[in-house]
């Protein structure tokens, strides 16, 4: 598979392993409602980094989202985004000289520092994204073929999905050079094409309006039972070749030929070959209610399944298409509703709420309490999609918005407050009343650097270091908060179950309290077979003794590290 190359990948490939983690520190204030109770299973909006947001993701959402949508700079050269990367390389040192000037298109590297930001935050999303997730990126064409390349090399090429085409401007951008482009691209990859499946939509009313008659049953629209596609034949498909018989009198169909069921018919094109059918005979025998014939003008007789608007009460579904030209998705109504929200235009060229849901459509199912990031979160356009489509259907989605940006609080997430509030002038009924959804604030704390633990320096939270210590030691999130921290017990694996002693209180830490002694290890001994990795600052037992307990011990803050990959 080709692989893409570019000036300073070399420093940065790994970036993403070095970078510290941060301890992610709520803000009550800025939560909604404020001084509500905070949690990390919230909605979250975190102000900060997005590389090292990501970064502080992982003890809590690793493999855990459902659905990515990220909106990054489209690098046009106008757009007045610096790359800024704390890289150690003196490649990336010189460029940091620069770093407070914006990479404008007279950057003869502009698109070399466009990878270089882009690597190291995909690669962290890949990392967040469920084995059944999917990602979208909104891109144009000033760096999609880069893109591709970067997401075939970090995704895999055979987890490519499809490079929608967006209509979101039909009039055209009249200062362009030659054509007046109207269209932008959202690429789509899933994290494992044999664990992943993209959702069916439900049926547009153009699409609603082909089933135009019925029954007792209700609307349907026939489909020739032949396969039409020119590449199934006889030949290929032997088993589907087979006649069926009609009774004339009132088309009617069966696989025996009697008195009523006398004509024969075969599956051949208007040239006479023989084709197949799309049905074998155990689903055509099973399924015959569906099926009847008609008398072509032709003068032949072909076969047609009734395909019903309505299935177990539902609309029918279809697969989404790959060029998305609604109206709904333009850009001027990203515009519109975020002008409507505040009053005034605060932020250029906002999305489409309608937009995102599209994706989320076809992405994430309603009552699942899928995860959805948008690690690019410009206007908030993602958190208000997803609280517009679970409000449309009843959904359990949640959303976790990272933004960079000065405009974290005062924009992301006051859009996010007021659309909650309910907006008293919006001409939308549920906009007017408001979703009345919380969401917690969150910024990244100092690094969350273990060495400095036993110095007392910003000694995280038990449950802070219990998230920290378990992802660090399986490579998995820990999904439920840690209840009892009297036994020490944070959490298990398939293959483990990890301990942790400790208290954010440098005198415990540097007391014989925080080792691990008999005593502990008579109170972490159970049943289980498994092996139990215990961390704590020291121990005061054998290695033949840690052996009789089935203890791995591991030393904080030096021995925090995987032991177990899964």
């Amino acid at each position: 598979m080709p692989k893409i190359d570019f000036k300073g990948k070399q420093f940065i490939s790994s970036h993403h392993y070095v970078l510290p983690f941060r301890e992610l520190v709520v803000d009550k204030k800025k939560s909604f409602p404020k001084n509500k109770e905070t949690k990390i299973e919230d909605n979250l909006i975190i102000e900060g980094d997005n590389l090292h947001g990501l970064k502080a993701l992982l003890p809590n959402y690793s493999g855990r989202i459902k659905c990515i949508y990220i909106d990054p700079p489209y690098n046009t050269g106008n757009e007045g985004w610096c790359y800024n990367d704390n890289v150690n390389s003196p490649l990336i040192r010189e460029w940091l000289k620069n770093s407070a000037n914006p990479v404008d298109r007279e950057d003869l590297e502009r698109h070399d520092k466009w990878l270089c930001m882009m690597y190291p935050r995909i690669k962290l999303l890949h990392e967040l994204l469920s084995d059944d997730g999917a990602i979208f990126i909104s891109i144009d064409d000033n760096e999609i073929a880069n893109l591709r390349l970067l997401m075939d090399e970090i995704f895999g090429e055979y987890n490519f999905v499809s490079q929608i085409t967006v209509q979101l401007n039909p009039r055209g951008r009249t200062l362009d050079k030659f054509l007046a482009k109207t269209h932008e691209y959202v690429l789509t990859y899933v994290k494992d094409i044999n664990n992943s499946s993209l959702f069916e939509v439900e049926k547009n009313e153009t699409q609603q309006s082909d089933y135009k008659y019925e029954d007792k049953k209700g609307k349907y629209r026939p489909l020739e039972l032949r396969n039409r596609n020119p590449v199934f034949n006889r030949k290929n498909r032997p088993n589907l070749f087979f006649p069926i018989y009609v009774n004339k009198k009132n088309n009617q169909i069966s696989l025996k030929k009697n008195k009523e069921f006398n004509i024969p018919i075969l599956p051949l094109n208007s040239k006479g070959e023989e084709g197949c059918w799309t049905w074998g005979q155990e689903k055509v025998l099973k399924n015959s209610s569906l099926l009847f014939a008609k008398y072509a003008s032709t003068g032949n007789w072909r076969v047609f399944r009734k395909d019903y608007l309505y299935k177990n009460s539902s609309l029918a579904t279809t697969k989404e298409k790959a060029l998305w030209t609604d109206k709904s998705i333009n850009n001027e109504n990203g515009k519109e509703l975020l002008s409507e929200i505040f009053g005034h235009m605060p932020f250029d060229y906002p999305k489409s709420i309608d937009l995102i849901k599209k994706c989320l459509r076809i992405s994430t199912r309603n009552q699942s309490n899928d995860i959805i990031l948008d690690s690019f979160a410009g206007s908030g356009t993602t958190a208000h999609a997803v609280m517009d489509l679970n409000h449309e259907d009843n959904g359990n989605r949640k959303y976790i918005l990272v933004e960079m940006e000065d405009y974290a609080n005062n924009l992301t997430a006051e859009r996010v407050r007021l659309i909650n509030k309910g907006v008293p002038s919006a001409k939308n009924k549920i906009l007017k009343k408001g979703y009345n959804k919380s969401f917690s604030y969150f910024k990244l704390g100092k690094e969350f650097n273990i060495d400095s633990i036993l110095r007392g320096n910003n000694l995280p939270s038990y449950e802070s270091l219990s998230r920290y210590v378990f992802y660090t030691a399986t490579g998995v999130s820990l999904e439920k908060s840690v209840k009892n921290q009297q036994k020490y017990f944070i959490g298990k694996t398939n293959f483990y179950e990890i301990f942790l002693i400790y208290k954010p209180d440098i005198t415990f830490l540097r007391s014989n309290d925080s080792a691990l002694s008999y005593e502990k290890a008579e109170i972490i001994k159970n049943s289980s077979k498994l092996k139990k990795l215990v961390f704590a600052t020291s121990k005061f037992m054998s290695q033949k003794q840690l052996d009789e307990f089935n203890i791995i011990f591991c030393q904080l803050p030096y021995a925090i590290h995987k032991v177990f990959v899964k």
